[in-house]
């Protein structure tokens, strides 16, 4: 497990990926929205939605490790399948004291494909 979990959605509607976070996670407290930021907890856990963090990527994180899934490409899969749209996310766990050697390393789900992609965002 992961001690969180961040994906970035290309292009995706928050009404959308709320109600699919509800459905995989279950239900939980209203939506707070602070300027590009959207803010929630479901099911105990804290949910962060920033609308074009990246462009047209939408970044979503999960502030926990109790999720229904073990680590950011099982979430960005499960998004990607659920939201019929491009998700992107690390290949494995990333902190900054690992460096920028692997900073731009990132995977790409699309049409139930994970491709290893370079992103710098």
């Amino acid at each position: 497990m992961t001690p969180d979990i961040e994906i970035y959605i290309k292009e995706a509607d928050f009404a959308a990926v709320h109600a699919w976070l509800v459905s995989a996670i279950g239900p939980g407290s209203e939506v707070i929205r602070k300027g590009q930021t959207q803010q929630c907890t479901l099911a105990g856990i804290p949910v962060m939605w920033t609308e074009k963090a990246a462009g047209r990527w939408h970044s979503l994180w999960l502030q926990s490790d109790n999720t229904p899934w073990a680590d950011d490409l099982a979430c960005a899969s499960a998004a990607s399948a659920a939201l019929g749209v491009a998700v992107r996310c690390v290949p494995g766990s990333w902190n900054e004291a690992d460096g920028e050697a692997t900073a731009d390393d990132w995977l790409e789900v699309k049409d139930g494909t994970a491709t290893p992609i370079t992103w710098r965002i």
